[in-house]
């Protein structure tokens, strides 16, 4: 009988599973500490467990921690982690150190549904959702989780796609029994799915980026299919509905593309669409994926979009590149991998 994982249970879960087993009502937090805090790996290491707690709560769970299976490291320091999810897919995961800081770009979906025109990962096609424990396994096995001061939710997959779990994980990296992180370590990046993106303003104080790409919607269409069923324009109508002057940021993703969104039209035509909202521009470098004939705009192009939009009242920052020699973008050492299965089985 495969065991149930402790890892990604909220406390309330938790308490939850420690009522079924007959165990006192104390000892679910007993576990989150040994889950969250410690980064156990085994229950025989909750030690302030009975040994017949122990043994009555081995007999149906384990731990469900699971360490990286592969990774590419950079020259600049950057690492990309591949773990294994279900019995034969996998999921990336992106550690970033700096100077004074060290994000990880956390993973929701094996695949995606959203079909970006740019993005790797929507050539995959969708497969699952990750459960909660997947997607905080990424951060408990990660060899240098300790060095963590922020995490993204920007990898593989759309997370408002798998909100239910997405939640959970996000409650598990902020709340006491958690990580007790602060909700402005914590970004969630996307597309703009109406449903899950209230619930996750309504349901959590984490910081929210849009995928945006383009103001104008026809080109919108073409480089992100969700435009169809969520179309920037009702986006933004949602968000002037929130308050995101205090400590909570709004930001929208711009990937330049040369000769497709790089010209000042753009910029003016994103002036319009986000006059009086408080929030800020991230524009990104296009990592080149194959396949696919678009190209990333030189930097020249790129400071003087961010030039103009600045000038105009609209915060505009150009994201460092990172991690290109390895194809730090997601979906590239995923699809490697199961490509890499594959040809065994034939």
């Amino acid at each position: 009988m495969q065991k149930i994982p402790l890892l990604g249970q909220t406390l309330a879960e938790l308490q939850e599973t420690v009522t079924r087993l007959g165990m006192p009502k104390f000892s679910a937090r007993q576990i989150a500490s040994w889950l969250y805090d410690k980064k156990v790996t085994s229950i025989d290491e909750m030690t302030n467990l009975s040994l017949n707690h122990r043994k009555l709560l081995g007999e149906l769970y384990e731990v469900g921690a699971a360490a990286p299976v592969d990774a590419m490291r950079s020259v600049d320091g950057t690492v990309k982690y591949l773990y294994k999810v279900g019995d034969a897919h996998y999921v990336e995961a992106v550690f970033i150190p700096e100077e004074d800081r060290a994000t990880l770009c956390v993973s929701s979906q094996v695949g995606c549904k959203m079909n970006c025109k740019f993005c790797m990962t929507g050539k995959q096609g969708f497969t699952a959702n990750l459960t909660a424990g997947q997607i905080i396994n990424q951060i408990n096995s990660l060899p240098e989780c300790s060095r963590l001061t922020n995490v993204v939710m920007m990898g593989m997959g759309e997370p408002l796609d798998n909100v239910d779990e997405v939640l959970k994980a996000l409650d598990i990296m902020t709340a006491p029994y958690g990580y007790g992180w602060s909700p402005k370590r914590v970004t969630l990046s996307s597309v703009g799915l109406r449903k899950g993106l209230q619930r996750f303003i309504e349901g959590s104080d984490c910081h929210l980026a849009i995928s945006l790409h383009s103001p104008v919607p026809v080109l919108r269409r073409e480089l992100m299919p969700a435009e169809r069923a969520f179309s920037i324009t009702e986006i933004v109508d949602l968000l002037r509905r929130y308050d995101f002057s205090k400590q909570r940021r709004l930001s929208f993703e711009y990937i330049i593309f040369k000769g497709v969104n790089d010209s000042l039209t753009y910029a003016k035509e994103l002036l319009k669409l986000l006059r009086g909202l408080d929030c800020r521009i991230n524009l990104i470098r296009f990592h080149a994926i194959p396949g696919v004939d678009l190209q990333g705009a030189d930097m020249e192009t790129m400071t003087k979009f961010r030039d103009y939009l600045t000038s105009h009242g609209l915060f505009t920052t150009i994201r460092a590149s990172r991690g290109e020699d390895i194809f730090a973008a997601c979906g590239m050492l995923s699809t490697a991998k199961q490509e890499e299965n594959k040809q065994e089985l034939i």
